[in-house]
């Protein structure tokens, strides 16, 4: 419940406009609807919640197997930094932690722009205007204003046998880093055809 709705004197609801409106003034179609949508909303909040304990408690049980494994070769988890699976003992049921590094860059970025800027000017003359479309692609933002990591990481690909071109590649390369990890869990269970499906949980938000 929201502090308005805190404040909201007996006898009284607020609207859209943020107006105290007396209860005895709102239409019973409104009132049916703001009883109806609350209480469905109320029950999405108990579900997120119960996916949200189910999501902790599966993590920490899994992460707990991971430290049986290890204590079994007298070694300790150092967390979990690649993908892992854990199946049961026919293969029909599976659960699988995955882990998604977001990266992004640092100023090195700046300088290799810089310098690949400086080659495609002195390059206009005769460089290629497919290559110079790429590179251009290659540093343009989306719609949120962020630079697409693919793209960027793509133009390494691109031999070119310049000095000038090795070092941007190099700039581009040491200016990675990550951003932040995030572990995914996703259950799956063999259908009639023995194909392993995902157990549809939208837990990855919560």
């Amino acid at each position: 419940m929201s502090i308005k709705e805190n404040t909201v004197p007996a006898g009284y609801m607020r609207d859209r406009k943020d107006r105290l409106v007396p209860v005895d003034q709102v239409s019973g179609f409104d009132l049916e609807m703001d009883a109806f949508v609350r209480t469905q909303v109320a029950e999405a909040l108990e579900e997120s919640a119960r996916i949200k304990a189910f999501k902790s408690k599966s993590f920490d049980e899994c992460y707990a197997w991971l430290d049986l494994v290890a204590e079994k070769y007298g070694k300790t988890r150092g967390g979990v930094k690649g993908n892992v699976t854990f199946a049961s003992y026919d293969g029909s049921q599976q659960i699988s932690i995955k882990v998604q590094d977001s990266l992004t860059f640092g100023p090195e970025l700046q300088i290799a722009k810089e310098i690949i800027d400086e080659c495609i000017n002195e390059w206009s003359q005769g460089a290629n205007a497919n290559l110079q479309a790429i590179i251009s692609d290659a540093f343009s933002v989306d719609k949120e204003g962020q630079l697409n990591t693919g793209r960027i990481l793509s133009l390494r690909r691109i031999k070119i046998d310049d000095d000038r071109w090795r070092q941007a590649m190099e700039a581009i390369s040491e200016s990675l880093q990550v951003a932040v990890s995030k572990a995914y869990i996703n259950f799956r269970q063999k259908d009639a055809d023995g194909k392993l499906l995902n157990i549809p949980l939208d837990i990855a938000a919560v």
